[in-house]
């Protein structure tokens, strides 16, 4: 997979996600396998810029190539703006949001709602294209509702526009999360234009990956929602695609490791206060199927220190490895 002048180590992206893929996260699933990793959006409203959250998601010190941010807007001017601003600290791709469904971006004609305006869409492209000189992508949905799905038009418009890949999430706007992603729209997309296509939406397992990209004819896979407490699925699938062989899954130690590296990539990228706030969900993420998780996430959700955090944590992987150990012993005495 290659975006402009960048050679990607593999097919599998990172999802953009809002207050997800901030910098710690996006690191952590480059580790694992993910070629590249896309920021949560950033508003292209040029009076955020002096905002704490604005600053923090403009800061891309260790990230591993190539960097990519996702802008969104709805005034052509401004999101040049905001591309500009962001390459100039750091960003090497710009990736245009037109595919979130929140309310709150639609509301103001952004995200998905763009792809009832293709005249627009088009105005916003080629002026994000014309003001910088890195690669820009897009991503987008099949189209506004199921009886109104235009990706084939937008994609011919974004190619048009000098647009080096897109990605397509394999619902409507309509949709949002519900239902099940569909991946015909995608495969006719592909058969239309020859920029890279990404396909996107409901990608949870190495088989679902293979399946995806045999059925849709696409360049690339981007993976969001199942990668949460997740990170290793990028390693799992690329291992998968390219032998077609399990690797093993982690266990809990393992889990425990990279659950704390996280963690505490958190702190130090947050400060503790809000560190340890947004630790919370990915804590929740990494635990969720394990005994006891469900008292332990209701715990875990009350404590105010990261030291309480952390011992919280210990201790929960401790009584993993424990009835671990006594589910060995008794298989052994069965046996």
């Amino acid at each position: 997979m290659r975006i402009g002048p960048y050679q990607l180590k593999n097919n599998l992206i990172v999802a953009p996600m809002a207050g997800v893929t901030d910098r710690p996260f996006r690191m952590l699933c480059k580790r694992m396998g993910a070629g590249m990793a896309v920021s949560e959006m950033v508003a292209s409203n040029s009076l955020l810029y002096g905002s704490e959250k604005t600053r923090r998601r403009a800061n891309h010190e260790g990230e591993a190539d190539p960097v990519s941010v996702q802008i969104v807007g709805a005034d052509p001017k401004m999101l040049a703006l905001a591309a500009k601003y962001n390459v100039d600290r750091g960003a090497q791709i710009i990736d245009i949001n037109m595919g979130c469904p929140a309310k709150k971006i639609c509301n103001v004609m952004a995200g998905s709602a763009l792809l009832r305006n293709e005249p627009l869409v088009a105005q916003l492209l080629e002026a994000v294209t014309g003001a910088v000189d890195v690669p820009v992508t897009l991503k987008i949905r099949t189209g506004w509702d199921k009886q109104n799905r235009n990706a084939i038009r937008i994609a011919r418009i974004a190619e048009a526009s000098g647009i080096q890949a897109l990605a397509i999430h394999g619902r409507t706007r309509a949709c949002a999360y519900t239902g099940d992603a569909e991946y015909d729209t995608i495969a006719a997309v592909k058969a239309s234009v020859n920029i890279p296509i990404i396909a996107n939406g409901d990608i949870t397992t190495p088989e679902k990956a293979r399946h995806v990209l045999q059925y849709s004819g696409a360049d690339a896979l981007m993976i969001g929602r199942a990668a949460q407490g997740r990170p290793w699925l990028f390693r799992e699938i690329d291992h998968f695609l390219r032998t077609g062989q399990h690797l093993p899954a982690p266990d809990a130690g393992e889990i425990h490791r990279v659950l704390l590296s996280h963690v505490h990539e958190l702190y130090d990228f947050y400060g503790e206060y809000n560190g340890l706030r947004v630790a919370r969900k990915h804590i929740s993420w990494y635990t969720r199927g394990l005994a006891g998780s469900a008292h332990f996430r209701h715990h875990m959700n009350q404590l105010e220190s990261a030291a309480g955090q952390l011992a919280a944590v210990d201790e929960f992987f401790a009584q993993q490895s424990q009835q671990r150990s006594q589910q060995n012993y008794f298989e052994e005495q069965a046996a």
